[in-house]
């Protein structure tokens, strides 16, 4: 029994890059992460995408954070150690984990298959450490096995920017004859825009700066429309069918209720904190909607990444040694990143 002890320590101690304070730089930490639960797996850390989302945390945005705290939710690795519970997985498989790292399992939300919309959701960086580390623990259901035809090194910014915007447009029931805009070619747009040309859409990329209008068009937009001109957004108004917003940044969002046709919908997945001010007459006369979402489910992030390997979408990634981490985090604190950031091990 002392010999099992002195084993299982050796493997409960974790070693991580932690924020001690609101906006402070990231420094090594080791940990004990506790027995492993039945259902959970222990993840070996091969890589970790670097999101925005991070950040919020790391400076405490949202007000969730607890601290000391190992920010990354984009991690990809190999599974070292599984719960005698754990179903589907097993010892050696390639997994990723995103934003949720478990659920209940048990409510309405989680029966039906939506269990990112479960109220228990345990966040893999809200109250527990996540993967600027050299392990990490999920839920079985959160471990999502990598298919073939996906490259490990370039997938971690999948499993939070890639089913942020690929979950949209599954739930929404956005059609290959729609007519789509996407607001902000960044981290989450610059996906959103590939994955919308390959499900058939006709897409427009909405952007401020008319520098990323080739490459927008290179990503998967037909059209480039620049938000600031202003006869052109007239031009374009009632002729798109879904609009998703990236961007975390207030906008005149009644000038985009505007492009919209009847039954449209003006749909956030970017983290606007301030409230989306919009006059009823401008949704009731088309039967307009405005609606958001989080991720995705467990199944949908398998659909997306199958999506992916059979049409060959990536993100594009800057990478750095996860030892760079700091670095990599003031990289994108100044709006450098093109387009997400990944930590390698």
């Amino acid at each position: 029994m002392v010999a099992f002890r002195v084993a299982w320590r050796m493997i409960d101690n974790f070693h991580g890059w932690a924020a001690a304070k609101a906006g402070e730089s990231l420094k090594p930490i080791s940990y004990l992460a506790g027995p492993l639960g039945a259902e959970e797996v222990q993840i070996r850390v091969e890589s970790c995408g670097i999101c925005h989302s991070d950040l919020s945390m790391i400076d405490n945005d949202w007000g969730t954070t607890v601290y000391p705290l190992v920010a990354g939710h984009e991690a990809i690795g190999v599974i070292e150690h599984a719960g005698d519970q754990v179903k589907g997985l097993a010892v050696g498989d390639r997994v990723g984990l995103g934003w949720f790292a478990g659920s209940c399992m048990s409510c309405r939300p989680c029966l039906s298959g939506r269990h990112q919309l479960c109220g228990s959701t345990e966040q893999t960086i809200v109250g527990r450490h996540g993967g600027f580390a050299d392990r990490v623990r999920a839920h079985w259901s959160w471990a999502i096995p990598l298919p073939s035809g996906i490259n490990p090194d370039l997938a971690g910014p999948l499993f939070c920017g890639g089913i942020t915007v690929f979950a949209p447009i599954v739930d929404c029931g956005v059609k290959p004859t729609d007519r789509v805009g996407v607001i902000g070619i960044g981290g989450l747009g610059h996906l959103a825009l590939q994955f919308l040309n390959k499900w058939g859409c006709h897409v427009t990329a909405f952007t401020s700066s008319d520098s990323k209008a080739e490459e927008a068009k290179q990503l998967g937009a037909h059209e480039v429309l620049n938000s600031r001109d202003t006869e052109a957004m007239k031009r374009a108004a009632g002729s798109f069918d879904f609009i998703l917003s990236t961007v975390n940044v207030p906008l005149d969002w009644s000038s985009y209720l505007n492009l919209l046709a009847p039954d449209g919908t003006l749909h956030f997945v970017g983290a606007v904190l301030e409230p989306i001010e919009v006059a009823a007459f401008s949704l009731i006369g088309g039967r307009k909607k405005i609606s958001g979402s989080p991720l995705g489910s467990p199944a949908t992030v398998r659909d997306m990444l199958d999506f992916c390997a059979r049409h060959q979408i990536a993100p594009q990634t800057e990478m750095f040694a996860m030892s760079e981490v700091n670095d990599a985090i003031e990289h994108l604190r100044a709006g450098k990143a093109r387009y997400r950031l990944v930590l390698k091990a």
